[in-house]
C-alpha cells in the first residue's frame, strides 16, 4: 500500500516573522516599494509630531489633555516603526549601489560639467562642502581629491557624521565659509515651512560668493503640492539671492535636483521687499487630492 502524505500545517499568512516587520530592515534585500512606503510614513508622522508638540504647549488645560493623547498615538506608532534608527537604515539603504546610488552622484556629475575638479587642482586646494542630513560618512570618498566633505545630521549614526542641528549653527561664525552645501532630502523632513526658508536662507548666509547649493526633493513636491511648483521655487530661491544653474526631473519620476549659485552681492541686493512678501504666504495653485509640501520666507 502507497503511503500517506503527511502535510504540514501552513502558517497563516497574517503571521509576521521577525524578518518581516518594517520597523527591521535587515539591509539591501529590502524592497524599494516598502521602504519608501514606511519612510513617506515616518515624514507624515514626524510632521504631525512636531504639530502637536507646538500646539500643547500654547493649549489650554482641557485642550492640552486631547492634544497629549493624540500625541502620544504618534508617537507609539513612530516607536513601532522602529524609531529614527529605522527611518535612517532605511534611507542609507536607498542610497546603495544595488539601488542606484544616492543623489550625491547628480551633484559630482554636475561639478564635474562646470569643471570644478581642474579649478581645484589649479588652485591647489579642495572644494568646501557642508552635506547636511548625511546619513553615510563617504558619500563623497570617490572625490577626496578635490571635495572636502564635512557631513552633519540631527542624529549622527557614524562617528565621522557630526552631530548638528543646521538650523543652529552660528551665522557669524560660518558665514560665507563654505563653498557648497548640500540639502539632499532635507527640507521635506523639516516639519515646519518658514524653518524650510530660515534653511535655505542660512545656506545663503553661510556660502561664499558664487558658492554652490545643491537641493534635491520628492518630486511629488513640486508637482502634487498645492501649494508650491517648480516655477514658484524658482522665484523663491532667485528671492533669496540664488541664481538656478542646473535642474533635472521628469514626469513620472521620483526625485527632483536643482543646483543653485549664490549670486552677486548687486544682484542679491536687487530683490525687493515685494518679492519676498510673494512668498510669505501660502498661495493656491492646484485643486483636488494633493500634498501641502510649501517653503515660506
Amino acid at each position: 500500500m502507497p503511503k500517506a502524505r503527511k502535510h504540514k500545517r501552513k502558517q497563516p499568512v497574517t503571521v509576521a516573522g521577525p524578518s518581516d516587520r518594517p520597523s527591521q530592515p535587515s539591509g539591501s534585500s529590502s524592497r524599494p516599494q516598502s521602504t519608501r512606503t514606511v519612510i513617506r510614513r515616518f515624514h507624515v508622522l514626524i510632521k504631525r509630531q512636531a504639530q502637536l508638540r507646538l500646539r500643547i504647549v500654547h493649549a489650554r488645560t482641557e485642550d492640552a489633555i486631547s492634544i497629549r493623547a493624540e500625541l502620544d498615538v504618534v508617537e507609539r506608532e513612530i516607536e513601532e516603526l522602529g524609531g529614527l534608527e529605522a527611518y535612517q537604515r532605511m534611507s542609507a539603504i536607498g542610497q546603495d549601489k544595488d539601488r542606484g546610488g544616492g543623489s550625491e552622484k547628480v551633484l559630482i556629475e554636475w561639478l564635474r560639467e562646470m569643471q570644478i575638479p581642474r579649478a581645484m587642482k589649479g588652485k591647489g586646494t579642495r572644494l568646501r562642502l557642508l552635506e547636511i542630513g548625511a546619513l553615510k560618512p563617504d558619500n563623497y570618498a570617490s572625490c577626496s581629491t578635490w571635495i572636502d566633505a564635512t557631513p552633519i545630521d540631527l542624529h549622527s549614526r557614524h562617528p565621522s557624521i557630526v552631530e548638528q542641528d543646521f538650523l543652529l549653527m552660528d551665522p557669524a561664525e560660518h558665514g560665507e565659509a563654505w563653498d557648497a552645501i548640500s540639502l539632499s532630502l532635507v527640507l521635506n523632513f523639516v516639519p515646519d515651512a518658514k524653518d524650510r526658508g530660515r534653511m535655505l536662507r542660512l545656506a545663503h548666509t553661510m556660502l561664499r560668493s558664487e558658492g554652490l547649493l545643491f537641493v534635491a526633493l520628492p518630486l511629488p513636491c513640486i508637482l502634487n503640492s498645492r501649494y508650491f511648483t517648480p516655477e514658484h521655487f524658482q522665484g523663491l530661491m532667485a528671492a533669496i539671492g540664488f541664481e538656478q544653474v542646473y535642474t533635472r526631473w521628469r514626469e513620472g519620476g521620483k526625485m527632483a535636483y536643482w543646483l543653485f549659485r549664490k549670486a552677486s552681492e548687486h544682484a542679491s541686493a536687487s530683490g525687493t521687499y515685494k518679492d519676498h512678501l510673494l512668498y510669505q504666504k501660502k498661495t493656491v495653485f492646484r485643486q483636488g487630492n494633493r500634498n501641502n509640501f510649501v517653503v515660506l520666507l
